[in-house]
C-alpha cells in the first residue's frame, strides 16, 4: 500500500447544504484535488437507469468507486457527495456532514427548482440526521464529523477549520 503525502476528505451531507461551495474554495485554499461525483458521474456516463418518482439518474456505485479507485490511492482528494456509504473505507481520513436548518435547505432546494416529494424527502433526510447516521455506520466513529452550514461565516470557519486539520495532517504524516 502506497503512504499518502495528503489526506482524502469526504464532504457530504443532503442535496443544498453547502457542499460543492465548501469543496470548491477548499481545493483552491489547499491545493487538493476536488470531485464531484455528480459531475464525474455525468461526464463518464457513471448511470445505472434513471429514477422516474426522482426525475433525475440513478448513480452506478460500483463504477464511480472504480473510477476513482487510483486518484484515491495516491491521496490529496476531496470528494463531494451526498450519498457516503458506497465509499470503501480505506479511502478517506476524515469525513465532514454538512447541517443545514430545515428552513434554510427548504428555500436552497426550492431555489434549485426541487418540488413535491423530491422537495419533503431531502428536508425529511436532514431532520432524521440520515447521512449523519449513514457517515456514521460507514467509518470510524472519530474521523466523522458534523459542520454547520446556514450563514456565510459558517463557511468562513469550516474552511478556516478544515484547512487546519489539512496542514496538521501533513505535518504529522510527512
Amino acid at each position: 500500500m502506497k503512504i499518502m503525502k495528503r489526506p482524502n476528505i469526504l464532504l457530504t451531507g443532503t442535496p443544498g447544504v453547502g457542499k460543492t461551495t465548501l469543496g470548491k474554495e477548499l481545493a483552491q485554499r489547499t491545493g487538493l484535488a476536488y470531485v464531484n461525483v455528480g459531475d464525474l458521474a455525468q461526464e463518464g456516463q457513471l448511470f445505472d437507469g434513471f429514477d422516474e418518482e426522482y426525475q433525475c439518474p440513478v448513480l452506478d456505485e460500483d463504477r464511480v468507486v472504480d473510477e476513482l479507485e487510483d486518484k484515491m490511492g495516491d491521496g490529496g482528494v476531496i470528494v463531494d457527495y451526498h450519498g457516503c456509504d458506497f465509499f470503501p473505507e480505506r479511502w478517506f481520513q476524515i469525513v465532514f456532514v454538512l447541517r443545514t436548518d430545515n428552513t434554510n435547505l427548504y428555500s436552497r432546494l426550492e431555489g434549485r427548482g426541487y418540488t413535491g416529494k423530491k422537495l419533503q424527502d431531502n428536508v425529511q433526510c436532514e431532520i432524521f440526521q440520515t447521512i449523519y447516521e449513514e457517515a456514521m455506520e460507514a467509518y470510524k466513529e472519530e474521523i466523522v464529523h458534523q459542520l454547520p452550514s446556514n450563514e456565510p461565516e459558517d463557511l468562513d470557519r469550516n474552511l478556516e477549520q478544515i484547512v487546519q486539520w489539512v496542514e496538521q495532517w501533513m505535518k504529522d504524516n510527512n
